[in-house]
């Protein structure tokens, strides 16, 4: 599989290429080649345009030459004062594939919290971060991800239209939480930030209370991107 992945890296080098463009230069299967991409994407290693063609992404020149991510360097000025205002957990998730993964996190320092590890890999099925990257992902992850999801195509036309998703009890018993869309420079969705706690003290409408505060948030990261 690595050396699909590498032969996917080299075949957008040579030139922007769509979903047909690299079957060609590859070889591979379109389910193949759309999963590798896809995931190279979601790590930065690939960069889709408006145009939806692949370049090679930001992460490979950070890797060379030893930059930061510039998403977490957001995120560490931005979640501190989200959960500071809230009082309540806060996340951030990338999309992998059909899975997010928990990229950086604020904790209020006591009481009872919704504890997400940095790291933590959460299907797409589930939950107001879940509904955000699937909202915005590609016809056939949102296919792939409404075939066990506990939501619908029509919340996820929702959840564009009004631009965040709530949910309540729907990854974790007794849970609820409120995510918006980040977007970096060009305005591609590249990630979902969260703000999550116990429903009795959140409340079964999270995103009458904290939207606003989040979509706050959601635009402080793409400015710093």
């Amino acid at each position: 599989m690595l050396d699909k992945a590498v032969g996917v890296l080299r075949a957008t080098a040579e030139g922007p290429c769509g979903l047909a463009e690299l079957c060609d230069r590859t070889g591979l299967p379109r389910a193949t080649a759309h999963r590798l991409a896809v995931g190279l994407e979601v790590h930065g290693l690939l960069h889709r345009a408006a145009d939806g063609r692949w370049h090679p992404g930001p992460t490979l020149g950070e890797l060379a030459g030893g930059h930061p991510d510039p998403l977490l360097e957001a995120a560490s000025a931005v979640l501190p004062r989200l959960r500071d205002i809230t009082g309540e957990s806060v996340q951030l998730y990338r999309r992998d594939g059909t899975h997010r993964i928990c990229i950086a996190v604020a904790e209020p320092p006591s009481g009872l919290r919704d504890t997400v590890p940095v790291g933590a890999r959460l299907p797409m099925t589930a939950g107001s971060g879940a509904k955000v990257l699937a909202a915005w992902a590609d016809p056939a992850t949102q296919r792939i991800v409404l075939g066990d999801a506990t939501f619908s195509d029509r919340v996820l036309v929702d959840v564009r239209r009004r631009g965040w998703a709530q949910s309540v009890a729907e990854r974790e018993s007794g849970v609820s939480s409120v995510s918006a869309p980040v977007r970096d420079s060009a305005g591609q969705v590249v990630a979902a930030v969260s703000v999550s706690g116990p429903v009795d003290r959140i409340g079964r409408r999270p995103g009458v209370r904290w939207a606003a505060d989040l979509l706050a948030a959601a635009e402080a990261l793409q400015h710093r991107l």
